[in-house]
């Protein structure tokens, strides 16, 4: 790539990371606002998890229908990024419907997962299409703008002088509109975009016969167990921490937002270690620190709000640092032709994964307090371990 390539390249990256920071907005913005639509619709406190758990499955249907179809290798994928950004939308404002009962949002929030399902793969497909030798770094600040845009909604809540949840879901609703917009008239496909491939039902077989495909979707796996889980209940978390401190609800708010916002700061710089050392070991030292965090941050409630601050600051750049660096992988060693399909598969069982863990982090919360209710999440970043280390082992095999 010569330099004006690699300028090109540049400005393509911040295109595609403003599309997705705007573009990703919706995903916990019914999450934040949602106590005070759940008040207005005077329904259950279990209506709360479903607004969440809907986005995750209609994301999983989502991904799991564009895998099958082969949509994000079929079709233009800026326009499939930029029309689902403003389904997104479009699903997102029509939750200010004056008449609007608890089962339809939910159901908005179903169809705003399906949606994101068309930008958060494609997105990456786009970034790997202009960046071949420092791809995981391109990736990893993707993946930072997407953390970014999932933490948007804390910041809304924190800057809106009435904390009305309307404000939270105008903004994000205007976000993602403003992403479709870049998609579709600033965003362009790569020189090293993967060309569109011809409907194959066999497209996701001969993708999962790739034993270091199969171990990348593993350690995702692993990954994503515990991610999603501490994003859509670190607000909750600091809520209690805030009673228990005599804090404001705003400052709570604001300790999320940097809680998750901070991640952004990891992926960037994991990916750039990990063009240099390998994605094997990097995703490995993440999992490890975020699994200790995970262990840790309920015990440290008993000790002060800096010491839970600090532990939950690493814990959020730790636990999203790794996940580009999955994604880069994939695309590095599924079939050129099939990369959209593979990277489409992959999140499409790691966010039904998260589907358990969303539900049942606030169940054990119940049960064994907050102080334990993390620590099962733990599991998944050791299972995701094993998973790395023999890909791991299986590259230095090869290269050896």
């Amino acid at each position: 790539m010569n330099e004006a390539h690699r300028l090109e390249a540049r400005v393509q990256l911040g295109w595609l990371a403003a599309a997705m920071v705007l573009g990703m907005v919706p995903w916990f913005s019914a999450t934040v606002a949602a106590p005070g639509m759940t008040a207005q619709w005077r329904s259950s406190p279990a209506s709360i998890a479903w607004v969440t758990i809907a986005v995750q499955l209609g994301f999983v249907v989502g991904t799991f229908v564009s895998a099958a179809l082969l949509l994000s290798d079929r079709l233009r994928t800026r326009y499939l990024a930029a029309s689902a950004a403003s389904m997104a939308s479009v699903a997102t404002l029509l939750l200010l419907w004056r008449d609007i009962n608890a089962v339809e949002a939910i159901g908005l929030r179903l169809i705003t997962g399906v949606a994101l399902a068309g930008v958060y793969p494609p997105g990456i497909k786009l970034a790997a299409g202009w960046w071949r030798e420092r791809r995981g770094t391109a990736i990893g600040v993707l993946v930072g703008a997407l953390t970014l845009g999932s933490a948007a909604p804390n910041l809304v809540r924190v800057m809106a002088a009435t904390a009305d949840w309307r404000s939270i879901i105008v903004a994000a609703g205007t976000a993602s509109l403003l992403s479709a917009a870049i998609f579709a008239f600033a965003v362009r496909e790569g020189p090293f975009h993967a060309p569109s491939a011809r409907f194959d039902p066999r497209a996701i077989i001969l993708v999962l016969r790739d034993r270091g495909v199969v171990l990348a979707t593993a350690g995702y796996l692993g990954h994503m167990w515990e991610l999603y889980a501490m994003w859509s209940s670190i607000g909750a978390f600091w809520l209690v921490m805030a009673a228990r401190y005599d804090m404001s609800s705003s400052s709570a708010a604001g300790l999320a937002f940097l809680t998750i916002g901070a991640g952004a700061l990891g992926c960037v710089v994991a990916g750039s270690v990990a063009d240099r050392i390998g994605r094997p070991v990097v995703t490995i030292a993440a999992m490890a620190v975020s699994g200790a965090c995970a262990l840790a941050i309920g015990p440290s409630m008993s000790v002060s709000v800096a010491w839970v601050a600090f532990v939950a600051m690493v814990w959020g750049i730790s636990i999203v640092a790794d996940s580009a660096q999955f994604s880069a992988a994939v695309t590095e060693l599924a079939p050129v032709q099939y990369v959209g399909t593979a990277i489409t598969l992959q999140t499409c069982l790691g966010f039904l994964l998260t589907i358990l863990t969303i539900r049942a982090v606030p169940v054990w919360a119940d049960r064994w307090g907050w102080e334990r209710a993390y620590m099962p999440l733990a599991i998944g970043p050791a299972l995701g371990i094993v998973a790395m280390w023999i890909l791991w082992r299986a590259e230095r095999a090869q290269h050896t």
